[in-house]
């Protein structure tokens, strides 16, 4: 029994290992800049080189624990810290790691830098510190404020240069913590803009919309109104009458219980009317206010004695 049991935990720790280890290879290096001079601050209000990471499963990924590296003979260079809620990257985001050489700044300070002018090998590896997850090089030729950057996020090709391009800030976007794909026009807000340059159309399309809208709320308001006064008008049909099927099958209609309390209270105010004094007897209270000329005391015939 116990060894059952043991089995059966070794193959769900198994499971839930290889499900962990499958999600994590959704995690790949999505941009670098190798020689910030001016263009993304870090939380220390200082420019230093990046990496980012992106997260390109529909599910949030947990990278505490993995590695970050430079040096393929040192896949552990940098663990990536625990117990930290910002390591968890949601579902197709990104996180920047500042590479300065200063891990004691925080979680997102790695213990490498980069260098300019120079091809840079980065690597992230999973936790056991031998599985690499993805991997770039960086060009030698990577200018100040250029970044080097996949041409769609988390998109890979067989040939992994074809992935990526230069990104120089001008012509092109460089995108810390963004989406490397910038959608700069909208084809059909263009086509609008042509056909209709001083707005008429716009102006008139929004008053159309406006009043469709409170057309339909008054027809739906009224629809409501009378469905309710329906509802009312059987409601009280149902309260005042109702039929009730006799012996021979025919169906009658019964006095309501207004009605009834009605005939009631006239019979009992009919039959309390003391027509008949036979065994009623009748006791009424007279006031009358006191007059000193039906006093007894003016009666006395006598002073009584004392």
């Amino acid at each position: 029994m116990n060894k059952k049991v043991i089995l059966l935990l070794s193959c769900l720790l198994l499971s839930i290992s290889g499900v962990m280890a499958q999600g994590r290879k959704a995690i790949c290096i999505n941009e670098v800049m190798v020689q910030n001079d001016s263009n993304y601050i870090d939380d220390y209000g200082k420019y230093q080189a990046w990496i980012e990471l992106f997260n390109s499963s529909f599910a949030p990924i947990e990278i505490s624990s993995m590695y970050l590296t430079n040096d393929k003979n040192n896949p552990t260079m940098y663990p990536v810290p625990r117990m930290d809620v910002n390591t968890e990257i949601p579902p197709r985001q990104h996180v920047v790691f500042w590479a300065d050489g200063e891990p004691n700044k925080g979680t997102f300070h790695i213990s490498f830098e980069l260098k300019p002018g120079e091809e840079n090998w980065i690597g992230l590896y999973d936790a056991d510190g031998k599985t690499l997850i993805d991997e770039v090089t960086i060009p030698a030729q990577l200018g100040s404020n250029e970044s080097y950057a996949r041409i769609n996020d988390g998109v890979k090709c067989a040939n992994e240069k074809d992935a990526w391009s230069i990104r120089n800030g001008e012509d092109t976007y460089v995108t810390p913590s963004s989406n490397n794909v910038v959608i700069e026009k909208n084809s059909k807000i263009d086509m609008f803009a042509k056909s209709d340059k001083k707005g008429f159309g716009m102006t008139i399309l929004a008053m159309a919309v406006v009043f469709s809208a409170l057309l339909l709320l008054s027809i739906c308001f009224r629809v409501i109104g009378k469905i309710n006064e329906e509802i009312a008008a059987r409601k009280k049909m149902a309260a005042t009458s109702s039929n009730v099927t006799t012996a021979d099958g025919t169906k009658t209609s019964v006095d309501s219980g207004e009605e009834i309390a009605a005939i009631t209270m006239a019979l009992h105010e009919h039959l309390n009317m003391h027509d008949n004094e036979d065994l009623v007897l009748t006791i009424n209270k007279v006031k009358k206010a006191y007059s000193p000329w039906n006093s007894k005391i003016y009666s006395l015939r006598q002073i009584p004695r004392n």
